[in-house]
């Protein structure tokens, strides 16, 4: 049986009434409702008695869920429907489509809604994703590699790209696998091979994970959304699991290949072709917990592995920044505990093919075969596994596209012979010829397609030069242009409406991803009670603004008796106050503010700071660098002591020019944001306009750069635990210069504050409302002659000011105030005497409370929580006498109505036979009806109960949806040396149904958090995996040399995580969580810093 259109969906749309759309299957006598964000299954008598009011609207092939989006203050619902699609062929009675056109109705017909997901209907119809559907029995799914088949049959939500639509149906208890459509994302390539009479199916398809997905790079401020490395859990940005795979009668063989982004915090910024340079977005030893974390995921659902690292190493020239990055990987790697037992192949793919051409692969293959070998295949002939593949390679380029599509494919055409002797193929010269064909060219359209959502073009390398040429111009484009909003677009599709949504950036802090997508009202109450669930820990935090005038004087022989730790360390009044947790030093005009620096800016000058802050803080204690972010002049600095590296996470920058209108960064702010436990903290650093009088273009930079900075996922300041601000604000004093300079000779500085324009503009409410800054009690930071301690002298001879300020405000998440609520304490707020600016720097120190998330106790709340917040379908079930009926007797509804209005607003009133279903505007007013129990109308008693009585069961479906659950590819079986996969063994059952989170546990005894069995939220950092000391040692090899040995084969089996399960009906692993992990050293053999001078 053909699919074909058999979804239709109608509309009614009635003046005064609820716009409502109503869904019908083919062969399916019930319908859905959906109208005021309800969705309803109703009885084919109830379809019959509305649907003449309805009007057909389109016909489609399927659906793929409810798109929920946030437009302003409004939450915005869309049915996505599948309009086009292309059948690429069958697996086995499974046929496959790629989707070419969706169509978006929005739930409340309203024309501008169009607008808001224009783009991610163009992502969806760019033919990068894909379905399965069987008219016969139960079909394949794509998201599972053939192996992972034979244990499961519970979709991998790492491939699973709608599952958040599927959300608001499992809400309302309809059943997902009848109604809609599981979609993948990456490449699907079938091609039908005969063998004699014999009919055979070669496939190739490649798998985008969507756990940390987009485009690679732009050139706005928000360049740095753009999707490079890893993040904080440990997943890296186009990680793509390839399956070449040949079916054969009932025998299948399978190879699994994986790719990914190097696993360090990096970036990249689009300008032109060939000159996009490495920026790493992060500092190394605040990459070692994502890192570690990495490699223990792919060891525990992949098994051994082998990394095939195709970055250039050379550090000098063009590529420096290429090389710089593979140096760091080789270096993360040695030095991983986790990843003593894998092999490092740095393989210069440019260099080498430049050197030997496509013979200089031989060399890679001989380095990899032994690995081949010994990871095996995967086969099976009808129910029986065979085989099993115990290991995979893992390969990487700059982007993992064009050159790692070409290795790919070399090592899939080496591994086809063994596939074709297993399934006796090898004896027909013919057929070995037709199969290395058919191959060759899926694995040319398979590189093309995973580059087209990832790079917005084909693959390079896959034709001719011209193409190649156009293609890389194309790409160009597409990064400086489009990416941005095709960026936007995939974090849409992924999150819906936990984008832009202030209260789910508060519940990311405090919860684990797998809840995020629940209810507002379960997510409002959960946040609103963190108090029942963490404990107060204290930071030490130190603040510091100087503008440095462009930094040339630093180059003067005067600066060398000058030190930044008279500054940030031996100021004066630091004396009793202990090293800092972390320091966030800003810096204003470290270039010098001239057209050609504002048009083309200079890291030097930056990078040079950097290190020099990094001597300095270290003397006493060791501080490593996160980040930091400059915008021209205007550079901020982010350092940590090393063991707050672990529970340091959500990293980001943004930037806001407000120089001539925002069209040029001389003026502007920078922002660092970053989350220490479970407590956000923002940093920015801004020079506002010049000049005496110019307040309100100061005020105005101001709250344009509040508006506009703007953190991934569509966080703001609003969001943020603390804003901490820092920088040469330029308010002056309104008082005539010679009255200034006496009131600062005679220390009258209060009266000279009274005159502040800050504090002036501040008190008004034009800026920095509910901020807290110290007392001031010392002088004018600004202006003075060079090397002086007199203020200016020159001809314009300004007058002095306080121009270099530091501000904070602790955000009040709650109604009430807490009892103990604190903004923090100001332990120190001064200057120091650096003279080789015309400015002053300034440095406060900050004693602030942070949270840290207490596990068990969290869960505890939790299980109250969705206890207590009602039916996720906000649907009472009113049993009512025989007789009445809502829709005969108009008495009986009004007074029922009226009624219920007490609990709140009903959406929806609708009788079946003798029960009447009241939809709620709210879950929880749903469960106020439902706890009264009955309801008295015109005399009558009617009970009252909720529609499923194990509606709480529904929201651990929810989690289970967002959650981990990869199987494990193989059950960590020892790989014999050079052996040819798993031993026999019959295949598992498959579980009938993904297995059902365990509820919350309580913590143990000696007080020390655990984490329940289903993983349920948890957010503080992921644990750093230990090492596998039963695992022998291979080094990292720096590069394939014809002298190389290569490293014999695994071993033993990397140990699963902690709690993790090599069983097949286990349920699946519980994402990690936890203790908290182990300090992390600081970093040996630190290069020396670059001298503030030439010598």
């Amino acid at each position: 049986m053909a699919m074909g259109k058999s979804f239709r969906v109608l509309e009614r749309e009635i003046s005064g009434a609820p716009y409502s759309l109503l869904i019908e299957q083919r062969n399916r006598d019930s319908c859905l409702l959906i109208e005021s964000d309800a969705i309803i299954a109703l009885s084919p008598a109830e379809k019959e008695a509305i649907k003449r009011g309805y009007s057909k609207v389109l016909d489609a092939y399927g659906s793929l869920g409810i798109l929920q989006v946030n437009v302003g203050l409004d939450l915005v619902s869309y049915l996505v429907m599948i309009t086009g699609c292309i059948s690429l062929g069958k697996i086995a009675e499974t046929e496959i489509f790629r989707i070419t056109q969706t169509s978006f109705l929005s739930t409340r017909k309203q024309h501008q809604d169009d607008e808001h997901v224009s783009e991610v209907k163009k992502l969806l119809n760019s033919g990068t994703f894909y379905f399965s559907w069987s008219g016969t029995g139960e079909e394949v799914d794509i998201t599972l590699c053939a192996q992972r088949r034979t244990k499961t049959n519970v979709t991998d939500n790492r491939f699973f790209w709608n599952k958040t639509l599927h959300l608001p149906f499992i809400r309302y208890g309809i059943p997902t696998s009848a109604w809609l459509q599981k979609v993948m994302a990456g490449s699907v390539e079938i091609r039908t091979v005969y063998v004699g009479a014999r009919q055979g199916k070669a496939v190739i398809i490649s798998r985008l994970s969507c756990e940390r997905t987009g485009t690679r790079y732009g050139t706005s401020s928000r360049a740095r959304f753009h999707v490079r490395g890893v993040n904080d859990e440990g997943h890296v940005a186009n990680f793509v699991e390839t399956e070449q795979a040949i079916f054969m009668e009932d025998c299948v063989a399978s190879y699994i290949q994986t790719r990914g982004s190097v696993p360090l915090f990096w970036e990249q910024t689009g300008v032109q072709v060939g000159q996009h340079k490495v920026r790493m977005s992060r500092g190394f030893e605040c990459s070692t917990p994502a890192f570690e974390r990495h490699i223990a995921t792919l060891k525990q659902r992949y098994g051994h592995q082998t990394m095939v690292n195709l970055l250039g190493t050379s550090q000098v020239g063009a590529k420096e920044s290429e090389g710089m990055l593979s140096h760091l990987y080789v270096d993360a790697l040695q030095k991983s505990p986790a990843g003593q037992d894998i092999t490092h192949i740095v393989f210069d793919y440019h260099q080498e093919l430049k050197l030997a051409g496509p013979k200089s692969l031989q060399k890679l293959k001989e380095k990899a075969e032994p690995f081949f070998k010994s990871y095996g295949i995967f086969y099976s002939k009808g129910n029986q596994v065979l085989s099993e593949q115990c290991g995979t390679i893992r390969t990487n380029c700059l982007d993992c596209l064009d050159r790692t599509n070409c290795v790919q494919t070399y090592f899939g055409l080496q591994v086809l012979m063994k596939q074709l002797e297993m399934l006796d193929l090898l004896e027909k010269q013919q057929s070995v010829a037709r199969f290395e064909e058919v191959f060759k060219q899926m694995w040319v359209d398979n590189g093309n397609e995973v580059s087209k959502i990832y790079a917005g073009t084909g693959a390079i390398q896959g034709g001719s030069k011209f193409m190649d040429g156009a293609r890389s111009a194309a790409r160009t484009i597409q990064n400086n242009l489009l990416d941005t909003s095709k960026q936007e677009a995939i974090d849409v599709l992924l999150l819906g409406k936990a984008l832009n949504s202030n209260l789910a950036d508060r519940a990311r802090t405090l919860l684990e991803p797998s809840v995020i997508h629940l209810t507002n009202n379960i997510l409002s109450e959960l946040t609103e009670r963190y108090l029942d669930y963490v404990e107060t820990k204290e930071l030490l935090i130190g603040v510091g603004t100087y503008n440095v005038n462009g930094g040339k004087h630093f180059r003067s022989v005067v600066y060398k008796d000058v030190s930044l730790t008279d500054w940030l360390l031996d100021n004066p009044g630091l004396e009793d106050i202990g090293p800092k947790d972390i320091y966030a030093i800003g810096f204003e005009e470290i270039v010098d503010l001239n057209a050609s620096n504002i048009m083309a800016v200079s890291s030097e000058n930056a990078r040079s700071w950097a290190d020099e802050l990094t001597k300095v803080l270290s003397r006493d204690t060791p501080y490593v660098m996160v980040t930091y972010v400059q915008l021209v002049g205007v550079c901020l600095f982010l350092f940590i002591r090393p063991e707050l590296a672990p529970v340091l996470r959500d990293v980001a920058v943004d930037s806001v020019k407000t120089g001539f209108g925002g069209a040029t960064g001389n003026k502007g702010g920078v922002a660092i944001r970053c989350t220490v436990y479970n407590t956000s903290l923002t940093f920015l650093c801004a020079h506002f306009a010049a000049g005496q009088s110019q307040v309100n273009e100061r005020n105005s930079d101001y709250n344009e750069i509040t508006k506009k900075i703007m953190f991934p996922l569509g966080s703001n300041l609003k969001s943020q635990d603390y804003v901490i601000w820092c920088g040469d604000f330029n308010y002056r004093i309104d008082l005539d210069k010679e009255e200034v300079k006496e009131l600062v000779r005679n220390n009258e500085l209060q009266k000279l504050f009274e005159s502040d324009q800050l504090k002036i503009q501040k008190d008004a409410g034009a800026v920095f409302q509910n901020f807290n800054e110290g007392d001031i009690n010392f002088a004018p930071t600004y202006k003075y002659d060079l090397f002086s301690d007199d203020y200016d002298t020159s001809e314009k001879c300004r007058a002095p000011a306080w121009t270099d300020r530091v501000l904070w405000h602790r955000q009040l998440h709650t109604e009430d105030t807490p009892d103990e609520w604190s903004e923090g304490d100001l332990l120190f707020y001064g200057r120091c005497e650096l003279k080789q600016s015309d400015h002053r720097p300034v440095l406060a120190v900050l004693k602030i409370p942070v949270h840290k998330v207490l596990e068990g106790k969290r869960d505890e709340n939790f299980k109250q929580v969705i206890k207590s917040s009602g039916p996720g379908d906000a649907t009472a079930l009113i049993k009512v006498p025989s007789g009445k009926s809502l829709y005969t007797d108009a008495l009986f509804k009004n007074s029922l109505l009226d009624n219920l209005s007490q609990y709140g607003d009903v959406v929806i009133l609708r009788q079946v036979e003798n029960e009447i279903k009241v939809v709620f505007r709210d879950s929880y007013s749903a469960l106020l009806a439902i706890e009264a129990g009955v309801t008295v109308v015109n005399g009558e008693r009617l009970e009252v109960t909720a529609t499923n009585q194990h509606w709480t069961e529904l929201v651990w479906d929810e989690i289970s949806l967002i959650s981990n659950n990869t199987i494990p590819l193989c059950n960590y079986r020892e790989v014999a040396k050079g052996g040819g996969g798993a031993p026999l063994r019959p295949p598992p059952p498959s579980p009938a149904r993904p297995p059902r989170p365990i509820q919350p546990v309580q913590p143990q005894s000696n007080g020390t958090p655990t984490r329940s069995a289903n993983g349920t939220p948890t957010r503080t950092a992921p644990p750093i995996p230990s090492p596998a000391h039963n695992l022998k040692s291979v080094s990292s090899m720096s590069s394939v040399d014809d002298d190389y040995v290569s490293a014999p084969a695994p071993q033993g089996p990397p140990p699963p995580p902690p709690g993790a399960s090599s069983s097949p009906s286990s349920p699946p692993p519980p994402a990690p969580g936890g203790a908290a992990p182990p300090p992390i050293p600081p970093r040996t053999n630190i290069p020396p810093p670059l001298p503030s001078r030439p010598r």
